[in-house]
This record gives structure tokens, C-alpha cells and sequence, in this order.
């Protein structure tokens, strides 16, 4: 257990599976040691640049800012979260999900080497996570144990590391300009809308990128990002957090209380200790006047894109040159899938632009529930969560502007809202009936996934449940040797 545990370690920490792809690439170009070295080193530490920058903002900013707003606006109902079954599905299923994982990450390869999806998915901790949902779905209910489990688990896994980025490099080579890096996250189906609906916008004459944007020459000052972005996010952090002080936020926890007792009086409201900071009197910590709370948090957003943005520029470009030696080596044509900030440094306007627009189409998403609950059938209210509406809201609007520039970012990222308000809403009765209750994930790719085995396996189990699984594996090998390739496949 303890060598299982160091390798599902390995495998679900990004930095330290990106950086020994690299390791490996440059070792096969037959690099000098020194040249190595410095590639591999600045691949880790390049993610862990961006990996710090995405921690950032989701401790300094982005959640704090969902409670504000959830607390402000008197919304109610159920915040998509993947580390909750995550967390449970290592629990109980620990060695299935580690197993699985490991299978999947060699089919991975197989795949790439074979089909013509040559993308090796290089997220980890989304590779986990997705390999946690599918040892809870197949083998949640005992449809499934033991080695059955793991190959048709490893099957699934390894497919969907394939297929999601197969889909959105149709947008995504229009992102970055070429066909040599791809995405994995998955998010992969919203950002493929995003780009779908983006694309309905393309032949518009007055197409113009959002980072086109035309600002008077006293506001050229906006075309810079950070800037741009503090100023957008200090806007609506005074008017939440203004609208939650009116409604009394302040006055919920008497000033001096202690923090475990401060825990208890928030608890209700859907507030934490945590995320709020100093803005609350909490124990002997200094308070700070709630303006002024909001002008930081909102520079505090922009600060950690800036570090998101230093990472992925830095990543990059190591591990783009570096992977060569496995694309000539091993896989030919191998493209390298990497987590979703990648997408944010060719369009920054369309990441902050994204972001509100796909958080904006949560909102609507979540009256739209409210209405069918009240007047139709019961389905779970999901709240828009700022977390996957940040990541993948951006992601999605960098999508939509590649296809129809400002207008497309705008379409596609509101379309990529609704997506994953009404997806998890239709995936959470598949975890009610595992026992996950009240919970559900909140990107688009898990949640079609859970939908379509998580319904399956309720009517076949056993060896033909995990015959299927092969055979789906199987299925994009078997198109590649029986239909005819077109001359130019990136067409």
C-alpha cells in the first residue's frame, strides 16, 4: 500500500507528471544533461507557479466571493463540487480508484498510439478525480469488482483522456495558432459548445476579438490586463459586498468572538471563517472597513491571474519542445493535453469577459431550475459556483471569441453557463442513489459521463457492463484501421 500510495502521489501531482514527460521527452532527443536538467526543472516549476496562482485566487478571492454573493442575493440550493466525492471515493475506494488511474494513464498512450486522437492527458488531479467517479459509478452499487472493475474502469478513463481533447482541438488549434499542444480538462463538452455557438458569429462583418477591444486614448491604460481585471473585480466586490453589509453581514458575528464559535454563527448563512479574512471581528485579528476589503480582493482576483498566466507561460515553453522526443519516439504526432490556464494567456479580455458572462448564465440556468421545480417536476437549484464559472467560464469565452470574436465570447461562454447548471442538476440523482446526496461535480465532462454509465449500469452489470467498456475503448483503434484517412487530418 505504501508503494501504491507513492505512485497515486506521482501520478495525481501535475507538476511532478508534467515534469518527467519532459525528463523523458529530452531524453529521447538525446539532450545534453545540463539541457535536461534546466527542461524539466522549469517545467515543474512552472506548473507549480501556476499551480500556486490558481490556489491563490481560489483561497484570496474566489470563494469568498461566491459566499458574498450567495449570502447578498438570498440564493439557495446546491454548490457543484468535485473534491467532496473525490474525497469520499478515496475513502472507500482508494486502491480501485488508484488502479484505475493507473490503467487509464497506460491505455492513455495505447490509444494515442493507435486511433487518430493522438493526445496524452497530462491534468493529474483531474485524471484522479475522474477515475474516483468511475470507481464510485461501476463499482458503487457492486455492478463491479477486482480486476473486472479495473480494466473496464481504465477503459472509460483512458477513453475520455482521448476524446475530450479531440473535441475542443477544433477550437483550441484556433487558439493557440497551431496543432502542437491541446487541452486537458474536463470541462472539454462546455468549451466545445462555447466554440460551437462562438462559430454562429464568424462571418459576422464587424467580427472583432476581444482583444481588439478599442479603448479612447485616455483609457489605453485598460488594454492592460491587470489592470483591466482589478478594475472590473474591485467593481463587483463593492457592490457584493456592499449589498451583503446592508443586509447585515457584519453584524452576524459580535465583534472579539472566537474563531470555532464564529464557524457556528456563520455556518448558517453559508459563510466560513476562512474566505472571509479580515473583514469579519474574529478574535483578536484586526478588522479591516469592508471598502477597502473589496479594492484588495478584487486586486488580490487579478494577482493571482497574473501568477496563473507567468506559470503558463513558463510551462509552456519547456514542455511544448520537450514533448517532441515522445511525439518522434514513442506516440508520433503526440500532442501533450494540459490544464485549462493554458487557454487564458491568448486572450485575456475573453478570460474576465468569460468568467461574469458564464457566472451570469449560472444565474439564469439556476431561476430556470427553480421554475421547473416549482411548476413541473422536482430537480436539484444549482448555484452557479465561482470556482468551475472562473476556470471554466474563461476557458469557455477564450473558445467562443476564437470562433466569433467579442460576440462569440459573449454567446458562448453564457451557452457554457447554462451547461453546467443544467448537467449537474441531471447527474445528481446518479450520485443520490450511490449515497452522495446533496452533492454532484461540476464540470461538464464528468457530469456526461455520470450520465450516460451512471444510468447504464443500473441496467447492465457484470461481464457485459465491462465487454462494453472494452469495446468503446477499443472502438476509436478499430476506426482507424477500417475507415479511410483523409489526406490532411487536421482538416
Amino acid at each position: 500500500m505504501a508503494a501504491l500510495d507513492f505512485i497515486v502521489n506521482i501520478l495525481s501531482t501535475p507538476a511532478i507528471l508534467v515534469g518527467l514527460l519532459a525528463l523523458l521527452g529530452l531524453c529521447l532527443q538525446r539532450k545534453p544533461v545540463e539541457d535536461v536538467v534546466k527542461g524539466t526543472i522549469k517545467t515543474i516549476v512552472g506548473f507549480l507557479v501556476l499551480s500556486a496562482g490558481a490556489s491563490f485566487l481560489q483561497t484570496g478571492s474566489l470563494l469568498a466571493f461566491g459566499e458574498l454573493f450567495n449570502f447578498a442575493f438570498n440564493m439557495q440550493g446546491v454548490v457543484p463540487n468535485n473534491e467532496a466525492v473525490v474525497a469520499d471515493a478515496l475513502q472507500n475506494f482508494g486502491t480501485s480508484s488508484a488502479i484505475i488511474m493507473a490503467l487509464g494513464m497506460m491505455l492513455n498512450i495505447i490509444l494515442a498510439r493507435f486511433s487518430r486522437m493522438p493526445y496524452i492527458f497530462l491534468t493529474g488531479h483531474h485524471t484522479l478525480y475522474m477515475a474516483c467517479m468511475i470507481a464510485v459509478i461501476l463499482g458503487g452499487a457492486g455492478h463491479l469488482d477486482g480486476w473486472m472493475l479495473y480494466i473496464a474502469g481504465g477503459c472509460l478513463l483512458a477513453l475520455i483522456m482521448v476524446l475530450s481533447p479531440a473535441y475542443c482541438q477544433i477550437t483550441f488549434r484556433k487558439v493557440t495558432g497551431t496543432d502542437g499542444v491541446a487541452l486537458g480538462h474536463f470541462g472539454g463538452l462546455g468549451y466545445w459548445l462555447a466554440g460551437i455557438v462562438g462559430k454562429l458569429f464568424a462571418k459576422d462583418p464587424n467580427k472583432k476579438s476581444t482583444e481588439e477591444i478599442n479603448f479612447p486614448k485616455r483609457f489605453i491604460f485598460l488594454r492592460d490586463t491587470t489592470v483591466s481585471i482589478s478594475l472590473t473585480m474591485m467593481v463587483f466586490f463593492l457592490i457584493v459586498v456592499g449589498v451583503a453589509v446592508a443586509k447585515g453581514l457584519l453584524g452576524i458575528v459580535p465583534a472579539g468572538t472566537d474563531a470555532e464559535a464564529a464557524a457556528q454563527l456563520l455556518a448558517p448563512h453559508g459563510l466560513t471563517v476562512g474566505n472571509l479574512g479580515g473583514l469579519l471581528n474574529i478574535g483578536t485579528e484586526t478588522t479591516t472597513n469592508w471598502i477597502v476589503w473589496a479594492l484588495t480582493s478584487g486586486m488580490s482576483f487579478a494577482g493571482g491571474v497574473y501568477i496563473i498566466l507567468s506559470g503558463v507561460r513558463l510551462t509552456i515553453g519547456e514542455i511544448v519542445p520537450a514533448f517532441k522526443g515522445i511525439a518522434d519516439k514513442l506516440v508520433p504526432g503526440a500532442k501533450p493535453a494540459l490544464d485549462c490556464p493554458v487557454a487564458f494567456t491568448y486572450a485575456p479580455n475573453a478570460v474576465i469577459i468569460g468568467f461574469l458572462v458564464s457566472f451570469l448564465g449560472g444565474i439564469v440556468g439556476l431561476l430556470i431550475l427553480a421554475g421547473i421545480d416549482a411548476s413541473l417536476v422536482p430537480v436539484a437549484l444549482i448555484l452557479p459556483g465561482v470556482v468551475p464559472h472562473f476556470f471554466c467560464g474563461a476557458t469557455a469565452g477564450v473558445f467562443g471569441n476564437a470562433e466569433g470574436g467579442i460576440k462569440g465570447c459573449i454567446a458562448g461562454s453564457f451557452a457554457h453557463g447554462l451547461l453546467i447548471t443544467f448537467l449537474p442538476a441531471i447527474c445528481m440523482p446518479v450520485f443520490s442513489a450511490l449515497g452522495y446526496v446533496g452533492t454532484t461535480f461540476s464540470d461538464a465532462d464528468f457530469s456526461w459521463m455520470g450520465i450516460l454509465f451512471g444510468n447504464t449500469v443500473n441496467f447492465i452489470q457484470g461481464g457485459a457492463l465491462l465487454l462494453i467498456c472494452v469495446i468503446v475503448y477499443l472502438a476509436p483503434i478499430v476506426y482507424n484501421l477500417v475507415a479511410p484517412k483523409k489526406a490532411d487530418a487536421t482538416e
